[in-house]
């Protein structure tokens, strides 16, 4: 199956006055089309900001970031937020909704960027909203929510573009069990039926488990993970 993210030579440092600190070099990554992918790894291993990086949020020391044959470090700007609006979609642990507007509104936000009609970004927002289950809750402004139903209105947002790549970072980190296992199987459900490929974050390793790939970044190094 070919290749839908490709690292080579991927390095990251901060400087920190007269010194540098390394957060990865020589990374090199691959991820099959439709593959879901969990990432493991201490804290402060680098992971999230790998997933920045691989999310066109952040930009490498040197190296390249290959999505097919586009090398998305070589974009502009302009081209990047482009590019992460119509093919990546995002979910994070702090949900980052905007508190002043309705769930259905801050799923439609993604369209009108890209340039949609309100009329046409509401109703494909509504349906996704109804695909995480949460079209009964539409016009409800985010602080009216739950956690849990605050994190699927993230990922509604995350589907509503109709990404090729979703990159989630943390999905369950701040929610109760019984609430994450219920996102882990919505996340796992949807990979299947809209057959993107997916790159998840995670210490929950019951959630890592689920993926058809674990990797573990340690020592700056990408290694096969047994969990």
């Amino acid at each position: 199956m070919p290749a839908a993210i490709r690292t080579v030579n991927l390095a990251k440092s901060y400087r920190s006055g007269a010194s540098e600190l390394i957060i990865f070099e020589g990374l090199n990554l691959e991820v099959a089309q439709g593959e879901s992918l969990a990432l493991v790894g201490e804290s402060g291993a680098g992971k999230s900001t790998l997933l920045h990086l691989l999310g066109g949020l952040d930009s490498p020391t040197s190296g390249e970031i290959n999505y097919g044959q586009n090398n998305i470090t070589k974009l502009s700007g302009e081209q990047l937020a482009e590019f992460r609006n119509r093919e990546l979609g995002y979910v994070w642990q702090m949900h980052s909704l905007l508190a002043e507007f309705t769930a259905v509104e801050n799923v439609m936000m993604p369209l009108l960027i890209r340039g949609e009609s309100r009329d046409a970004a509401s109703e494909v927002a509504l349906a996704r909203l109804d695909e995480v289950g949460l079209r009964n809750r539409a016009e409800h402004r985010a602080g009216e929510l739950s956690g849990g139903e605050q994190q699927r209105v993230v990922l509604a947002r995350a589907l509503v573009g109709n990404p090729s790549v979703l990159l989630a970072d943390e999905p369950t980190g701040s929610l109760d069990h019984k609430t994450g296992e219920t996102m882990m199987d919505l996340l796992e459900d949807l990979h299947r039926s809209r057959k993107f490929t997916s790159i998840h974050v995670t210490h929950n390793l019951n959630f890592a488990r689920r993926s058809s790939r674990v990797l573990a970044l340690q020592g700056g190094k990408l290694v096969e993970a047994h969990v």
